[in-house]
């Protein structure tokens, strides 16, 4: 399952009310950390497929809902199952960090 994207306006539809957990990359263009682990989480996502669903939100296009969760650094990637966050993990980490990270929270 690739790498999807969501904004202010889907964020509820796509995130909150999704079926599965969701992992959501808070990140930024100009952001070099967030651009690193980008393809791991590509790679993540490719490899454990239907049980996660990874989106990334650009904060700089959708400041409020970064601002909601208290994004104050990027990336941010943030775990949330039912409608609630679930678990943390701010800055970049390794591949087989952020992978164990998810695995343990789906």
């Amino acid at each position: 399952m690739a790498v999807g994207k969501v904004s202010d306006a889907d964020f509820e539809s796509e995130v909150l009310n999704a079926a599965g957990p969701v992992v959501v990359d808070f990140w930024a263009e100009w952001c070099g950390p967030c651009r690193m682990i980008a393809p791991a989480l590509d790679e993540i996502s490719g490899a454990l497929g239907e049980k996660v669903k990874i989106v990334k939100l650009n904060v700089d296009e959708n400041p409020h809902t970064a601002s909601k969760y208290g994004v104050m650094s990027i990336p941010t990637l943030l775990i949330f199952k039912g409608g609630e966050m679930a678990s943390r993990q701010v800055g970049a980490a390794p591949k087989q960090k952020l992978h164990q990270w998810i695995s343990a929270a789906v």
